[in-house]
């Protein structure tokens, strides 16, 4: 029976809005007062059902509900026959609870959008050369899936035929078309906008990255934000002193209705929902622009960051540097870069990409033992023939000679900006490599926003030599630049400025830096759709733009303030009500009901305003144009 009721609840709302409208006609307009009562009694009893059956649940985990006292209010007011009253207030809450579900489902509106990008068929291209249409749960890993212009991509793969351009606004927020072709890695939720590819299937479902943005989402909104386990703890003792003040006003004035209506004016309702769906509403939205903001509890440490931590490579710059200066020193050229190809092959470091790039394929050399040295090289070993390559500061702990001439030209290119890259084969110096990088674009603007949002202090820590470093902060409002840093120094970096007292983010790729993503109070990844970001960080920039920081950054601060907007909404109705009680001789059970049912509206409508944020603070061009480094 519990269950049926509980199932019905709409239906019954509605029942009851009809009885009361009919028994309020009886009593106003026919004059018939037995009538009316009977059906406005009808009406009290059918919708209380639902709210003693949730409040009776309440009880058994001995917890004190809002549900409790609007049971014992209308059961109250049933008592002493107040049969308007109590039709009315069960009725409105009944609605109330109605428009809360409605519209928090709105709210999470965001998520549901990206759940549908996912097709639930494929085209599966047999071995034969024909096609099967299939359910998505049937397609294995290493199948080969036929997607054409138009079609959702149902899986993470690679292309192994075929070319075509692809929207990734579900992974990145960016709509903006990526030309995919041979080996080209593609993600489930993607859409072909234009060409035909074939795809092999590397992970399937939940396994995908699409998947497990939407199960990440999903956790953070169903998290609970400082805030809210502070309303809990609040409710928790809220709820119980306002019956017992109901029971007190009760005992000694004598008059249950006044005790009943206080019952009603301290519901807390508005209070409980307004802080969830600030933050349901502001994690949607940072998920349907490529923000993953991985907890509601991080959203108010991000918002009160006043310290920035950026690594280089790949977060100011674009992680796409090019090999501007070659010097292959020694006489046998073929077997140095067959060295330089093989030891670089293994690495994914943009350095080492930029190199391959430049020196393109190369004879394999098989190594007898391979040294990493963090933060400088690698030192490899072949027969008598010991290779170290890496930065200078690893030539001089292998004691590297380098004569003047070459290491003047080394201090000319750290001068003008170039990571340098060095190899020596049994200490005498090989090759010297110089690579430039790109800014970002538009990086300084969103610099500039970042610091109008209230950020105090911008920060870049690399591993790259200071010349490169001094080179890139002297293009951007950075306040402090430092190279030669170690993975270890720049966490070490990170704690000192947090024992200052200092809110540290720190920027990383997610992928060598994860001490300092560890060790800030807000890690952010410019994930680039990696695992190992996703896993890593507070916050995930999924189109890895600068320009979503300042958007993730002023999300933060808007959900913060739009859940503090909340609570005082809500804490000044109940406030309003309560002083009305004693002040004004028109407040009644059922203005108070009324007024709380409309507060809830009220602070969901504001949450949901979050839906439309958009991060568009102007900047005008003397700000972007002028604003120096303050090194």
């Amino acid at each position: 029976m519990q269950r049926f009721i509980m199932k019905s609840k709409d239906y019954i709302m509605v029942l009851c809005g009809i009885l009361i409208v009919v028994g309020l006609i009886a009593e106003f307009v026919f004059k018939v007062q037995l009538i009316s009562e009977i059906l406005l009694g009808l009406a009290s009893i059918l919708a209380v059902s639902p709210i003693l059956i949730q409040g009776y649940h309440s009880l058994r985990v001995k917890v004190i509900s809002i549900d409790v006292l609007v049971s014992v209010a209308v059961l109250g007011a049933l008592l002493i026959r107040n049969f308007e009253e109590a039709a009315i207030v069960s009725f409105l809450f009944l609605l109330g609870a109605f428009l809360e579900k409605r519209t928090l489902k709105k709210t999470r509106s965001a998520v549901q959008s990206l759940v549908t990008l996912v097709p639930e068929r494929a085209v599966v291209v047999r071995d034969d050369g024909k096609t099967e249409t299939v359910d998505i749960d049937d397609v294995s890993t290493n199948d080969i899936l036929l997607v054409k212009t138009g079609d959702k991509v149902p899986v993470d793969g690679h292309v192994v035929y075929g070319s075509g351009a692809l929207n990734e606004a579900s992974i990145t927020g960016e709509s903006k078309w990526v030309q995919k072709s041979l080996n080209d890695k593609v993600y489930a939720g993607t859409i072909v906008e234009n060409g035909t590819i074939r795809i092999q299937t590397e992970t399937v479902g939940e396994d995908t990255l699409f998947g497990k943005i939407i199960e990440l989402v999903e956790e953070a909104q169903d998290s609970k934000s400082a805030a809210e386990k502070f309303i809990d703890r609040f409710s928790k003792y809220y709820t119980p002193f306002v019956l017992l003040l109901a029971v007190i006003v009760g005992i000694l004035t004598r008059d249950v209705a006044l005790a009943i209506t206080i019952l009603v004016l301290g519901c807390p309702g508005a209070l409980v929902i307004g802080v969830p769906v600030s933050n349901v509403t502001g994690i949607g939205n940072g998920a349907k622009h490529g923000v993953l903001l991985k907890g509601s509890e991080m959203i108010n440490d991000f918002s009160k960051v006043d310290t920035i931590v950026f690594d280089k490579t790949g977060t100011l710059t674009e992680g796409n540097p090019t090999v501007a200066y070659k010097k292959i020193i020694g006489e046998n050229k073929q077997s140095i870069l067959s060295y330089l190809y093989s030891i670089e092959h293994e690495s994914n470091h943009p350095l080492a990409k930029a190199i391959l790039n430049d020196i393109g394929s190369q004879k394999i050399v098989r190594f007898d033992k391979v040294d990493v040295i963090k933060g400088k090289g690698i030192v490899a070993y072949s027969g008598d023939k010991k290779i170290i390559l890496g930065n200078l500061s690893l030539m001089h702990n292998y004691d590297v000679e380098i004569n003047n001439n070459n290491r003047e030209k080394i201090n000319k290119l750290i001068e003008s900006g170039q990571s340098i890259v060095l190899m020596a084969i049994n200490k005498e110096l090989e090759v010297m490599i110089g690579i430039q990088d790109q800014l970002r674009h538009d990086v300084k603007r969103n610099l500039l926003q970042l610091k109008h949002q209230g950020v105090k202090k911008l920060i870049i820590l690399s591993g790259d030599n200071q010349g490169t470093v001094d080179r890139v902060a002297e293009q951007l409002p950075i306040d402090i630049a430092l190279g030669g840093m170690l993975p270890e120094d720049k966490a070490e970096y990170i704690k000192m400025l947090q024992d200052k007292g200092e809110k540290v983010a720190f920027v990383g790729d997610g992928i060598n830096d994860s001490p300092s993503l560890a060790t800030a109070n807000i890690g952010i990844a410019m994930g680039g759709g990696t695992d190992v970001a996703i896993e890593t960080s507070d916050v995930v920039l999924m189109h890895s733009a600068m320009e979503q920081l300042s958007y993730a950054h002023g999300l933060t601060k808007k959900i913060s303030n739009n859940m503090k907007q909340n609570i005082i909404i809500a804490l000044g109705v109940v406030l309003v009500l309560l002083l009305s009680l004693i002040f004004a001789e028109w407040m009644n059970m059922t203005i108070g009901m009324l007024v709380h049912e409309v507060s809830i509206i009220v602070v969901i409508l504001n949450g949901m305003r979050l839906m439309r944020y958009r991060n568009n603070t102007k900047l005008d061009s003397y700000q972007v144009n002028n604003k120096q480094k303050a090194i």
